[in-house]
């Protein structure tokens, strides 16, 4: 107990830090309530901190506001006048009308006239000739009447792309006052917003997808939709604080997707179609022709507002319709059709301002998409988040317990502040959303924490803190160097060894098909089912370079045959690869190869470096025949290469062929070279009758006897279908040097010509 205490007591200042960071990670993971409110806001304020951008492409809003209502009289309007409007619009040159209004029942005004027409014509004597001429003109006169009629011809005649507006009900169900007819009715009139062409791998079911549902859509009445080709819903989702910060680019209903208004306004603008692809996650990408339109896996666009009300152009329709616009104000313009009037249009809380008009809200999604300069959270900000989170409590855990009060608030308030500007750099300039609330969290807390235990603790323990760990950063290092002291020194010891160096096969061209994502969570599986191969057989892993594992058998701890358990490392290594490569390619994942390089022979390990840096490493010529030998593997077509020393060492536990007799960049002799090809008990007849046959055509080439050895080679070549490489290689030699002999003093080593 009391050595218990005592361990407790020197890395408490650890053990803060430590817990820090892992409260912050499982909190950031599962999300706290409180804390997700606060981020919410920290985007609002990077929002003011960043403050009104221009716009960038031509939209412009024709409105409903105070004059209009003034002048045309009271909302809502005969459909007449929105018929005089797309006309007007139309005339001017406007390239997309598109409305925020729902014409979702017949027009109110237009309705009684046409039932006192129809009453008219059932009192009408039908055989009185003039009668009929009466009743002629009465069904024009009710074609005429009808608002509704009206606005329908002018879209179905506007020179402009009209966008109708909806909505759907989200309720969990139904609404009950909708009948089958009428939903399906109403699914027939949203057409125009369906994305038509949906990508994404089999056996993915649109319903299982969580993103956005409808209960049912409310579209506009059939006359008016039919009219158009175009339509989309104006459904907008507020965060649990009441402000708009994301709309849905997608929403599913009957295991369909549709669109919003401002993709089909942006679509319609572009000529462009809309597309969307669909993981077994959620929303994968949308695209509007090859233009991407960035959004979470829930299918929402992160709005990027740019600033008050009327950052966007107001034009009052009453002045568009009694021909006050100019039509260059209007000419190949978006004009986005909406209600602003104080008291009859739905306000919406925004970044900027708590009353903000909806219809702007969709000129703000319309500019982001044309414009291409999207608020995002890429895949890598979530692992940016988490590094933020421990590099700070790392960092502030070094820090704090070595520095004294006002020095260690400076710290501590220079990486609070430098987090903050960090993050609205990426918020201003790049348009990325990195957490803020979290990291910030985790320095507050380490901050005040180590502050009152720095005030709680004795000096002389500060003091022996500070002095043991301020030397080493590496956490396994500083692990192993509290137990045994007297390694605190720079310095190594010469030791026989078993250098070990690996690499992947055709890295880079499997990096280049792989989002950053895919690749490090395949990197990731690669490097910890490898590793753990080598920690089974008491190897120590020295670094990892990209895709490279170096290590080493035999230091520090000693075995009892180094160059035994590195084979028998690299062959169930190897073997691992075989299972991994079946489950990577079921899921469609690259199949991995590993060339690995193993060396025996003298080195140096000990702890390299500065006073002030130093790692736990491995230096000299044994080291690096090992990286050479990794890279040899390639010029023969094979992936396990070891030195003469380590294959006798070994003994006849592993199967082994020698290969060839070469000469590498920086030595003076040649050395032998020998594929490690797996267990000796694993070798079956084939096996063994490829080795024996490349053996003696190995023993006929180095005696310059050219066609017995060309016989033996291709002996082992018809023995395996054709597939040993390296025989093929020897062959290929064989060829090459009967045509050029290379004379009596050849002593049958191969000159490598690059490292």
């Amino acid at each position: 107990m009391k050595k218990y205490n005592k361990f407790i007591k020197k890395h408490i200042t650890f053990l803060i830090s430590l817990v820090a960071i892992l409260v912050g990670v499982f909190a950031y993971t599962i999300g706290i309530p409180f804390l997700d409110f606060m981020e919410l806001k920290t985007i609002d304020l990077r929002f003011a901190s960043r403050g009104a951008i221009s716009p960038l492409s031509d939209v412009v809003l024709a409105v409903v506001d105070e004059k209009s209502i003034a002048e045309e009289g009271k909302w809502m309007w005969p459909r007449s006048k929105l018929a005089s409007l797309v006309t007007k619009l139309s005339e001017a040159g406007a390239r997309v009308i598109a409305f925020d209004i729902g014409f979702l029942e017949p027009d109110i005004n237009s309705k009684k006239l046409i039932e006192i027409i129809e009453e008219l014509k059932k009192k009408l004597p039908y055989s009185d000739v003039q009668a009929r001429e009466i009743e002629t003109y009465l069904e024009n006169l009710k074609l005429r009447a009808s608002n509704d009629r009206l606005l329908a011809d002018a879209i179905k005649n506007s020179k402009a792309k009209i966008v109708l507006g909806y909505f759907f009900h989200t309720e969990a169900e139904k609404p009950a006052h909708i009948t089958e007819e009428e939903l399906s009715d109403h699914e027939k009139n949203i057409r125009g917003s369906l994305y038509k062409l949906v990508c994404g791998p089999r056996g993915v079911e649109i319903s299982d997808m969580i993103i956005k549902q409808g209960a049912a859509p409310q579209s506009n009445i059939r006359m008016i939709s039919d009219s158009a080709d175009y339509s989309g819903f104006f459904n907008m989702f507020p965060d649990k604080d009441g402000v708009v910060r994301w709309i849905p680019a997608v929403m599913k209903f009957e295991n369909k997707l549709y669109a919003p208004l401002s993709l089909i306004i942006a679509s319609a603008y572009l000529d462009m179609p809309l597309s969307v692809k669909i993981a077994h996650y959620g929303i994968r990408a949308v695209h509007i022709g090859d233009r991407p339109v960035v959004t979470d896996e829930f299918g929402r666009i992160l709005i990027n507002y740019r600033g008050k009300e009327k950052s966007f152009p107001h034009i009052s329709i009453t002045d568009i319709l009694s021909g006050k616009v100019p039509d260059k104000d209007l000419k190949d313009k978006i004009v986005i059709v909406g209600v602003t009037a104080i008291g009859t249009h739905d306000m919406r809380v925004t970044p900027f301002e708590n009353v903000f008009p909806g219809t702007e809200i969709h000129a703000n999604v319309v500019d982001t998409i044309l414009s291409g300069n999207f608020l995002h959270q890429p895949v890598w900000a979530a692992v940016f988040d988490l590094m933020a989170i421990i590099i700070a409590g790392i960092v502030l855990g070094i820090v704090l317990p070595r520095t004294e009060v006002v020095s260690g608030a400076a710290v501590t308030f220079s990486l609070f502040m430098g987090y903050i500007f960090l993050c609205q750099y990426f918020f201003s300039h790049r348009g990325v959303i990195l957490n803020l609330v979290y990291p910030l969290c985790v320095i507050i807390f380490l901050y005040i924490s180590i502050t009152i235990y720095k005030y709680l603790t004795e000096s002389a323990q500060k003091k022996f803190i500070k002095n043991a760990f301020s030397t080493y950063l590496a956490p396994s290092v500083v692990e192993e160097l509290i137990q045994s002291p007297e390694k605190l020194g720079l310095g190594g010891e010469e030791r026989v060894i078993t250098a070990f160096f690996s690499d992947v096969q055709g890295f880079t061209s499997i990096s280049e098909k792989l989002s950053p994502k895919e690749l490090v969570e395949l990197l990731n599986e690669f490097l910890t089912e490898m590793t753990n191969i080598i920690l089974h057989h008491k190897g120590t892993v020295d670094k990892f370079e990209g895709d490279a594992i170096i290590a080493f058998f035999g230091a520090p701890n000693e075995l009892d045959n180094q160059a035994k358990a590195a084979c028998k490392a690299c062959a169930d290594m190897q073997n691992r690869l075989v299972q991994l490569r079946k489950s990577w390619k079921e899921t469609g994942r690259p199949e991995l190869h590993m060339r690995v390089g193993l060396f025996t022979g003298p080195a140096v390990v000990g702890n390299m470096g500065s006073k002030k840096r130093m790692d736990y490493t491995m230096m000299g010529d044994t080291v690096n025949t090992a990286a050479r030998l990794e890279g040899v593997n390639k010029v023969y077509g094979i992936y396990n290469l070891i030195g003469e020393r380590t294959r006798e060492e070994a003994g006849d536990s592993m199967m082994t062929r020698e290969i060839d007799l070469i000469n590498v960049v920086g030595k003076k002799e040649p050395i032998k070279i020998y594929q490690l090809m797996g267990y000796a008990e694993d070798a079956d007849d084939l096996m063994k009758e490829t080795v024996i046959n490349y053996t003696r055509g190995l023993k006929a080439y180095r005696n310059q006897e050219w066609d017995n050895a060309r016989d033996f080679f291709k002996k082992v070549l018809d023995l395996t279908s054709d597939q040993d490489k390296p025989a093929k290689v020897m062959l290929a030699r064989c060829e090459e040097l009967k045509a050029n002999p290379p004379g009596a003093y050849w002593n049958g080593a191969f000159t490598m010509k690059t490292k």
